[in-house]
C-alpha cells in the first residue's frame, strides 16, 4: 500500500510533467493513458519496455493533439498530463478545480460544476466558457463550441473514478489536429479495462451537506475482450447554503474493447443526468481606492458560503418557449442531460496505422442562474422603483407581508436588490463527430519520416430558448433570501409578489435559436526525425456551413418583444405585468452563411541529450464564431449572411520556444510564447458587443523533484497581455484585458509515511483589473487545499480532503469598473472551506 499511495500522490504532484515517469510503474500508467487515446500496447510491448528500462529512462508518452503518441522530450509541443488513480487524491471535485492545478491553464471556477472559464497564454476571457481551447472526452469534443452562452462544454463533463488521465496541450499542433482549438486542447481519458478489478468510494461532507457514491470496475470478458463500467450518484445541498438539494444526480459510463492481431475496436456508452447549482456575483462591500480596494462580505451575507438561492425564492415565472405562462423551479441550476454512443478503432494495415473515432451525443437540459442588476439601501431602492415615499414589504418567506423599515439594517446590511433570473431551455445541443486518420512511419537512410492524413466531420445543433424574469430580493444568506414588493406613496403596488418584471425589465436577451453547424476539415502532417533533430509541420482546412433561424426583439428588425399580459389572471394589470417578454415568432431572421480557414503549425525539436531537449514552433489557427455573432449587426436579418469574412472566425497566431529537462526524479520545463488573437464576443450579463485584437507574451514554467519520501511540484505562468485594438471603443486600445493576472502559480508538496500520505495543493493568482477600463483592481489571492489518505486494512482506505482550508476570500469577478460611491457592489468569490471524507474499497 505504501508504494501505491506514494504513486498516487507523486503522480498528482507531477501534474503537467509527471516526474514519476522515472519509475517503471509510472511509465506503465503513462502507457495506459496513451493506449486509451491512441496506441494499444500489447503484453509483449510492455515486456520489451521493462527490459529497455535498464538501459535508459522510460518515455513519457503523450498523444493528445499530435499525429502519434511519442515521448514528450521528442515533441516540439508544450504539454501537461495528470495520470491514473492520482486524480482521485484530489477528492471528488469538479473538473475545473482539478484543472486549476495543471500548469499553463488559467481557470476561473466558482460558477458551479460547469460553465467555468478556461484559457491559456493570455487569450481573452471576454465572456464565459472556453473559446480558444476545445474540451474533449476520449479524443472528441463534448461540444463543437465550448463557450456557448449559458451552456459551456464542461456542463456535460464530470470527474469520477472512470477518469484515467487528463492531457492538455497548449498551442502547438492543437490548431491542426482539432477544429476550433487554436489555443489548445483539454482531453479527459477514460479507463478501458486494462487493470482487472474495481473500487467503490463513499463520500460525505464533514462541514457541508453532500452524500456521494462512486464506483468503477473493469476486467476481461474473454481472452481478447475487456470492459470498464463506472459512474457516481450524489445528493445534497452542496458547498453553499441553498436550503435545498443543489446537487442531485449522476452519470454512468461503459466501454468494451475487442482486440485483434492488428488492432482493436471499442464501444463507448455514457448517460449523464445531474443537477448542480449555479453561483453568480453577489453583494460585496467595496471600499478604499481603485488601486487598493477593500472587498468584503456584508453582514448577513458571506461571499464564500452564501448564495441568493433559497427555498423562499421563486419560482421563475415567465412566458415559456411557446409564449404560454410557466413557472420553473429556482433549484434547476445546471440540469444537464446527455446520452452518447461512441466507437473507436485502430488497425495496422499495410504499414499504416488507421485510427477512427466517432460519437453521437444527445445533449440537452435546463440551465438557470440569477445575476444582479442593482442594489441599494431599502429607502433608495424603493424610491428607485416607486418614487418618493415608496415603501417595501416582504412578499415571501417567514416575514411575508411585513413592512420593511426604510432606515433599518435588515439582515445586518439594510440592502435590497434587483436580480435577473435566466432560464435557458436546451432542447437540442446534439452533435455528431467523426475523426479518421492514417499514419505511417517511413524508414529512410538518414532517419524516420512520419506522415499523417486525416479528415474530421462534425455537426452541432444549437436549439435553445432564453427565458427571463426579474425579482426584488433582500441580501440574506443561509437560506434566508426572500422576495420583496415595492409600493408607491399612495400604497399602489409596483411589483407583483416580488416580481419586478416577467423579463429582464426589457425585451433584451429573450431569444430562440434554431441553428445547425456543419464542419468538415481535411488535415495532414509530416515529421522527419534524424539523429537528435525532429522537424515537423501540419496543415488543416476547416469548412463550415451554418443554417438556421433566430427569434427575438433584439434582432432590431422592428418586432415587438415586450407586451402586457395578466400573468396571475386576476383581471388587474400590475405594473410588473406591463413588462412581459415575448417571442415574436412571426418575425424570425435567417442564419445562412459558410466559412473556411486554413490552420498550420511547424516546429523543430532538438534532443540535445537523453534528459534534455530544445524546441521551437510557430502556429496559426482560428476559432469559428458561433453564437457570439448571432443577434448582432454582423449578420443580415434579410439574408442571414455575415457582412465580412473577417467576422466569421477569430485568428490566433502563436510563436513559442523552450526546453525540457528530465533526470533522476527531477523535471523542469519552460516555454516562452508570443500570441496574437482576434475576438468577437458579447460580455456576459450585458448587451456590450466586443470586437478586439489582443497580444500576449510570457513564459510557462513547471518543475518537480522527488527525493525519498518527500515530493514537490511547482509551476508558474507569467503573462503580459494588451488590447492592441478595439474596433468599437477606441478608448480601450492599449489597456490590459480584464481578469488577466500577471502571474498564476501552484505548488504541491507531499510526504509518503508508508501507511499514510499527506500533502497540500497551493494555487494562486496575482492582481488583475475588474474591467477593461483598467480602473478597479481585483486583489490576488492564494488558496491552500490539504489531502490525506491512510490505509485502514487491505483494500480499504480513508481519505480526507479540505479545500480552501484557510477560508480565503478569493475574488474572480467584480461587476463594477471603479469603487462605488455607496460601497455597494457585486463580486463572485471562490467557495469557502469545505471538508469531505471518503471511504474507499478496492477489490
Amino acid at each position: 500500500m505504501a508504494k501505491t499511495a506514494f504513486l498516487m500522490v507523486t503522480s498528482y504532484l507531477a501534474l503537467s510533467t509527471p516526474a514519476w515517469a522515472e519509475t517503471a510503474t509510472a511509465s506503465a500508467s503513462a502507457a495506459t493513458a496513451s493506449d486509451a487515446a491512441a496506441l494499444e500496447t500489447t503484453d509483449a510491448d510492455a515486456a520489451q519496455q521493462s527490459t529497455d528500462t535498464a538501459a535508459k529512462p522510460p518515455q513519457e508518452m503523450f498523444s493528445t493533439g499530435v499525429a502519434k503518441g511519442r515521448d514528450r522530450l521528442d515533441s516540439a509541443t508544450s504539454t501537461s498530463a495528470l495520470r491514473g488513480e492520482d486524480i482521485t487524491i484530489l477528492g471528488p471535485r469538479p473538473i475545473g478545480e482539478v484543472l486549476r492545478t495543471m500548469a499553463g491553464l488559467r481557470v476561473a471556477t466558482s460558477i458551479g460544476e460547469g460553465n467555468n472559464n478556461y484559457t491559456v497564454r493570455g487569450l481573452p476571457l471576454a465572456a464565459g466558457g472556453s473559446k480558444y481551447m476545445q474540451i474533449q472526452e476520449d479524443g472528441l469534443p463534448l461540444l463543437e463550441f465550448a463557450d456557448l452562452f449559458n451552456v459551456g462544454a464542461d456542463v456535460y463533463l464530470r470527474n469520477d473514478l472512470t477518469v484515467n488521465a487528463i492531457e492538455t496541450i497548449r498551442g502547438g499542433s492543437a490548431s491542426t489536429f482539432a477544429s476550433n482549438s487554436p489555443g489548445g486542447l483539454i482531453n479527459i481519458l477514460s479507463r478501458t479495462g486494462e487493470v482487472e478489478g474495481g473500487s467503490v468510494q463513499l463520500t460525505t461532507g464533514v462541514d457541508f451537506d453532500t452524500k456521494r457514491v462512486d464506483f468503477t470496475y473493469g476486467g476481461k470478458l474473454g481472452e481478447n475482450t475487456r470492459f470498464q463500467i463506472g459512474g457516481f450518484y450524489r445528493q445534497g445541498e452542496g458547498p453553499r447554503n441553498n436550503g435545498f438539494d443543489g446537487w442531485k444526480g449522476g452519470q454512468i459510463k461503459f466501454n468494451i474493447t475487442r482486440e485483434f492481431e492488428n488492432g482493436y475496436i471499442r464501444l463507448y456508452l455514457k448517460y449523464l443526468d445531474d443537477r448542480s447549482p449555479t453561483f453568480a456575483p453577489y453583494f460585496a462591500n467595496i471600499t478604499g481606492t481603485n488601486a487598493n480596494p477593500r472587498i468584503r462580505s456584508f453582514p448577513g451575507f458571506d461571499l464564500r458560503d452564501d448564495t441568493i438561492l433559497s427555498s423562499f425564492l421563486g419560482p421563475i415565472i415567465t412566458l415559456d418557449q411557446n409564449n404560454n405562462p410557466a413557472a420553473f423551479p429556482v433549484a434547476t441550476g445546471q440540469s444537464a442531460e446527455s446520452k452518447s454512443i461512441g466507437l473507436e478503432g485502430q488497425f495496422e494495415v499495410a504499414g499504416w496505422t488507421i485510427t477512427e473515432r466517432m460519437r453521437y451525443a444527445a445533449n440537452g437540459g435546463d440551465f438557470s442562474r440569477g445575476f444582479p442588476n442593482t442594489a441599494n439601501t431599502v429607502s433608495a431602492f424603493a424610491a428607485g422603483q416607486g418614487g418618493v415615499g415608496a415603501t417595501a414589504r416582504y412578499a415571501s418567506g417567514p416575514l411575508a407581508g411585513q413592512l420593511i423599515d426604510p432606515n433599518g439594517l435588515i439582515n445586518g446590511n439594510g440592502l435590497l436588490s434587483l436580480y435577473f433570473f435566466s432560464f435557458v431551455r436546451a432542447r437540442s445541443l446534439d452533435n455528431f463527430t467523426n475523426d479518421v486518420r492514417a499514419s505511417k512511419v517511413w524508414e529512410l537512410p538518414g532517419g524516420k519520416l512520419t506522415t499523417t492524413v486525416g479528415g474530421y466531420l462534425a455537426t452541432q445543433d444549437l436549439n435553445t430558448t432564453w427565458l427571463h424574469t426579474a425579482m426584488n430580493i433582500d441580501a440574506n444568506g443561509d437560506n434566508g433570501t426572500a422576495q420583496v414588493d415595492i409600493f408607491n406613496a399612495a400604497g399602489q403596488p409596483q411589483t407583483l409578489n416580488g416580481y419586478f418584471a416577467f423579463a429582464r425589465a426589457t425585451s433584451l436577451f429573450r431569444r430562440a435559436f434554431d441553428v445547425n453547424y456543419k464542419v468538415f476539415a481535411p488535415y495532414g502532417s509530416v515529421n522527419y526525425h534524424f539523429g537528435k533533430i525532429a522537424i515537423g509541420g501540419s496543415l488543416r482546412y476547416d469548412i463550415g456551413r451554418v443554417r438556421g433561424s433566430l427569434v427575438g426583439a433584439d434582432l432590431n428588425n422592428g418586432s415587438v418583444g415586450l407586451i402586457t399580459q395578466d400573468i396571475n389572471r386576476d383581471g388587474i394589470i400590475n405594473p410588473a405585468e406591463r413588462r412581459v417578454a415575448f417571442l415574436p415568432f412571426t418575425q424570425s431572421a435567417p442564419v445562412n452563411y459558410n466559412y473556411g480557414y486554413l490552420s498550420y503549425s511547424a516546429g523543430i525539436n532538438y534532443r540535445a541529450a537523453e534528459p534534455f531537449s530544445l524546441f521551437a514552433r510557430y502556429s496559426k489557427g482560428a476559432r469559428a464564431n458561433a453564437d457570439k455573432v448571432l443577434f448582432t449587426p454582423l449578420i443580415s436579418n434579410a439574408t442571414g449572411d455575415i457582412r465580412s469574412n473577417t467576422d466569421k472566425q477569430d485568428n490566433v497566431k502563436q510563436l513559442e520556444g523552450g526546453f525540457k529537462f528530465r533526470k533522476d526524479g527531477f523535471t523542469f520545463n519552460a516555454t516562452a510564447f508570443r500570441v496574437t488573437a482576434a475576438d468577437h464576443n458579447v460580455i456576459n450579463g450585458a448587451a456590450n458587443r466586443t470586437d478586439r485584437r489582443y497580444r500576449a507574451t510570457g513564459v510557462e514554467m513547471e518543475g518537480g523533484v522527488h527525493k525519498g519520501p518527500f515530493s514537490l511540484m511547482i509551476g508558474a505562468t507569467y503573462t503580459k497581455a494588451k488590447i492592441t485594438r478595439d474596433l468599437l471603443d477606441p478608448t480601450l486600445t492599449g489597456k490590459e484585458p480584464r481578469h488577466q493576472p500577471d502571474w498564476t502559480f501552484f505548488a504541491t508538496p507531499s510526504v509518503d509515511l508508508g501507511r499514510a500520505v499527506i500533502g497540500a495543493s497551493i494555487v494562486g493568482v496575482t492582481k488583475s483589473f475588474s474591467q477593461d477600463s483598467n480602473l478597479l483592481v481585483m486583489p490576488g489571492f492564494t488558496t491552500v487545499d490539504l489531502f490525506g489518505q491512510v490505509k485502514l486494512f487491505n483494500g480499504g482506505s480513508l481519505q480526507v480532503n479540505a479545500n480552501n482550508v484557510f477560508n480565503t476570500l478569493g475574488i474572480f469577478e467584480v461587476n463594477q469598473a471603479s469603487v462605488p460611491a455607496n460601497g455597494v457592489g457585486f463580486a463572485r468569490a471562490i467557495n469557502g472551506r469545505t471538508i469531505s471524507a471518503s471511504l474507499r474499497f478496492d477489490f
